[in-house]
């Protein structure tokens, strides 16, 4: 089998080890999502262990290291380098949204946060702003996001509540 590493995306736990799902849900409840096909489909395929820790509120050594454990892998100690963590105060370029989601609510119609996101940016003018309020930190999608060409911000309003604004900038 495959070494278990930080870069590890959820895909490939799934697809490699038989019952990672349940293991990953076991570990953290957060996990429950991966339940929704079209989380698995979609986003289980860019976000990696690092990421799916950060989603999950747990260090990335701490889900790494329950993962390798639950597979017979040795455990590691490694540096993990700091992400941009959410914040409590609002982006500087802050305007009313546009638009406004909730990834929950879209997980469970089965449909696709950030194809949804991204599709509705499409059809807005440069500046336009939309927000993204999930129970959990979306670093897999704020990711995507930016690599896409979007400026992005996730604020911590409370342990519950994230709300992720995404500008336009092209």
């Amino acid at each position: 089998m495959k070494e278990i590493t930080l870069q590890t995306t959820i895909a490939e736990l799934l697809n490699d080890y038989e019952g990672m799902k349940d293991i990953l849900i076991g570990i953290n409840p957060k996990f429950k999502k991966l339940n929704n096909p079209i989380l698995r489909r979609t986003l289980a395929k860019v976000a990696t262990v690092k990421q799916a820790a950060f989603v999950g509120g747990m260090e990335p050594l701490e889900l790494l290291n329950a993962l390798r454990k639950a597979v017979g892998q040795s455990q590691i100690d490694e540096k993990v380098e700091k992400v941009k963590e959410p914040s409590s105060e609002l982006p500087s370029w802050y305007e009313t949204p546009q638009a406004t989601f909730d990834a929950n609510k879209l997980l469970a119609e089965d449909k696709n946060p950030l194809a949804e996101v991204v599709n509705t940016l499409k059809n807005l003018k440069t500046g336009a702003i939309v927000e993204l309020q999930a129970d959990f930190w979306p670093e897999p999608l704020i990711e995507e996001l930016e690599k896409k060409g979007f400026l992005v911000h996730c604020q911590k309003v409370d342990e519950k509540l994230f709300k992720t604004f995404i500008k336009k900038v092209l």
